[in-house]
C-alpha cells in the first residue's frame, strides 16, 4: 500500500536526505522517497503494520531532526 505523509519543518535537503535513508531501514518499508522540496514522504508498505511503521516513522523523525513533524494527510 502506498502512503503519503507531510513532513514539516526540515532544514534542508541534506537533512531530507539523511532522514530518508534512516527512514527506509525500518522494517516493513519500501521504496521510501522523501522530497525537500514538496516536503512529502512516500512509502509502500503493508497496510496492516501501516501504524505501527507511522509511529516508527515518527521516532526516527525525533531522533533525527527534532524540530521537524509529521502530518498526515
Amino acid at each position: 500500500m502506498k502512503n503519503k505523509l507531510k513532513i514539516k519543518g526540515i532544514d534542508c535537503a541534506n537533512c531530507a536526505a539523511k532522514l530518508e535513508r534512516e527512514i527506509q531501514k525500518i522494517a516493513g518499508i519500501e521504496n521510501a522517497t522523501l522530497s525537500f522540496m514538496t516536503e512529502k514522504l512516500i512509502f509502500e508498505c503493508e497496510e496492516e503494520k501501516r501504524e505501527e511503521i507511522i509511529e516508527k516513522v515518527k521516532k526516527v523523525i525525533k531522533k533525527e531532526e527534532p524540530d521537524a513533524r509529521l502530518e498526515e494527510n
